[in-house]
């Protein structure tokens, strides 16, 4: 169907062209969009000929087919059969209607005894729609108990969480036991193993892999070995997580040629491989012989790590097996009698979940006190973000770069930006940090908020940083800063400051206010000067080769109360893009 779907409409594309060309002249009020799922449907469902039109065709495309079809029933409510009665009109006029097809007369007065019909049929269609989103809506706000959200507001109040920097992060993805796991089964599985449709291993093979696992052979009860080694399945699961296995075509499975490498030398690719598994956390719940016990405590996992997360990092085991026992209660009619399966299965019902946290590198166990790694934080700072949750992460200052203190500076407080500065400078030279600094902020001369950062910071340094200024000089992005600082500082030869380089600072002044709103970009337009001295400098900024010159040139043209000054802004925008193109 869907191959005679996009032939047809391929087909009907010229004419339907040509009627909304003919609708904009003959038929301005109609919607001739519209128009396009009723031909289509005709010509699948009433007539190869999309020329014939009989009355009978109105009422299966309109009535029995369209609410099938229809994307937005509220718009065709209103605009279907005046854009259907225009089209109709446009056939005949044009000669299209062929024989065999009703009159117009008589097309039309069958489409007006249709309209109410149809117009009610929509509406039908919309009330169903809002009840749908209702329902969806009220799904999307039931919480679970590996939900975040409800702990929105006191993860906001934590202090500031410091991550690691990726060469620890990644050194520690390389002992995570159930990666090596996760490799050591896809080596297992080799080359184009068949799996079947009802278990993905024979019994036989199954024995095998959990030898290569080093995991034991269950007793099993009486049931299928398959049901009995939900660890294996697991292990299965997290290895196509990773991209270790690979499907190969229709029940075969191979190990990923690069499966073999881990683990990866290159820091970012352990990274990726580890973040690609973070899901996987949820393998950590109990699983129960009842199935409904084993959903009663899904999110288990998660809701464990965001309660260590909001005692920042460390909480007593007792502590939290009593919180999540009344969470599991809370969340499931189901929970505390599923958690009671769940001691009698395991002993603690928290023992699956820290086992695969460990895992997995995300926590530990010591003296009865669970606490998150650096690899857990960095990972339940992601979740969080998934989440839409914000929490102040930040790098550790040992481990910050200079444009990570840029970065996070540029959207802090002023006392508590100075206090990241103040402490990343403890760790090193002033004229080094000068340098870093610089160097950063020269990485994306797009970046006009980084660039001023840095200029405030290095600044602020003093006559230390004047060779890092003087290095500066040579970029264009920066020299302008570079050479009103050393203006400032009174170092001879260095060369003065220019009025190109004035005009970049102003542009980029202009840049940082445009990204804060219509109100402060006017205002910061005012502070130039009135009217005929920002008529002026439009007439030569032009030149400048500034990277927002032309969406700043067509913001004053559009934002500025003045006329003469947004006549001057498209003037400066024309020249603009002449000279640049």
């Amino acid at each position: 169907m869907t191959d005679r779907i996009e032939a047809a409409a391929v087909e009907l594309r010229p004419l339907l062209q040509e009627f909304i060309l003919w609708a904009r002249e003959n038929a301005p009020g109609s919607d001739s969009n519209l128009v396009g799922s009723v031909s289509l449907w005709h010509r699948l469902t009433a007539s190869d000929d999309v020329g014939r039109w009989r009355q009978a065709d109105l009422r299966a495309v309109l009535l029995d087919r369209m609410p099938q079809v229809v994307e937005d029933p509220d718009a065709a409510a209103d605009g279907m059969v005046p854009a259907v009665r225009a089209y109709l009109t446009f056939l005949s006029e044009t000669d299209r209607l062929v024989k065999g097809s009703a009159s117009l007369k008589d097309l039309l007065a069958e489409l007006d005894d249709l309209e109410d019909d149809f117009v009610d049929a929509m509406e039908d269609l919309v009330v169903e729609q809002d009840e749908y989103d209702d329902e969806e809506e009220e799904e999307e706000e039931a919480e679970g108990l590996g939900d975040f959200e409800p702990f929105a507001d006191e993860l906001a109040e934590l202090p500031t969480i410091r991550l690691r920097p990726d060469a620890e992060l990644a050194t520690a993805t390389r002992s995570a036991s159930l990666i090596t796991k996760a490799r050591d089964l896809a080596l297992w599985v080799g080359s184009e193993r068949q799996v079947g449709e009802t278990s993905l291993l024979t019994d036989a093979e199954i024995v095998e892999a959990l030898g290569a696992l080093g995991l034991p052979v269950p007793e099993t009860g009486g049931k299928p070995l398959a049901d009995s080694v939900p660890a294996l399945w697991n292990i299965w699961n997290l290895a196509i997580d990773l991209d270790f296995l690979q499907p190969e075509g229709e029940d075969t499975v191979s190990a990923d040629a690069d499966t073999a490498d881990w683990p990866f030398e290159e820091d970012d690719d352990a990274l990726d491989v580890w973040m690609a598994g973070l899901q996987s956390i949820d393998y950590g719940d109990p699983e129960l012989d009842d199935e409904d016990a084993t959903i009663a405590l899904s999110g288990l996992t998660r809701a464990l790590l965001v309660r260590v997360l909001l005692a920042t990092g460390s909480k007593p085991l007792a502590e939290l097996r009593a919180e999540l026992a009344e969470a599991a209660a809370e969340y499931d009619e189901q929970g505390a009698d599923a958690w009671a399966a769940a001691t009698a299965q395991y002993g603690d019902p928290l023992s699956p979940v820290l086992n695969w946290l460990a895992g997995y590198g995300m926590a530990e166990v010591e003296h009865d006190q669970v606490r998150l790694t650096p690899l857990g934080m960095e990972g339940v700072v992601h979740l969080a973000d998934e989440a839409d949750i914000e929490l102040d992460a930040r790098p550790a200052i040992d481990a910050m770069t200079a444009l990570d203190l840029l970065s996070f500076s540029a959207e802090l407080p002023e006392e508590e930006a100075d206090a990241e500065f103040a402490a990343w400078l403890e760790l090193r030279e002033p004229d080094q940090a000068a340098k870093e600094l610089l160097e950063a902020a020269a990485e994306d001369d797009a970046d006009a908020l980084v660039r001023v950062q840095a200029a405030s910071m290095v600044g602020s340094l003093g006559e230390v940083a004047v060779p890092a200024w003087r290095d500066a000089l040579d970029e264009p992005s920066l020299r302008p800063y570079a050479a009103t600082h050393l203006a400032q500082l009174g170092i001879d030869d260095t060369p003065p400051p220019t009025q190109a380089d004035t005009h970049w600072l102003i542009l980029d002044m202009l840049t940082i206010s445009a990204g804060l709103g219509r109100p402060e970009f006017v205002s910061s337009l005012d502070d130039i000067g009135n009217a005929p001295n920002l008529i002026n400098l439009l007439d030569v900024i032009w030149k400048v080769p500034h990277p927002h010159l032309e969406e700043l040139l067509e913001a004053i043209g559009e934002a500025h109360p003045d006329k003469q000054v947004g006549k001057a802004a498209k003037r400066a925008l024309f020249k603009a893009r002449s000279t640049h193109n």
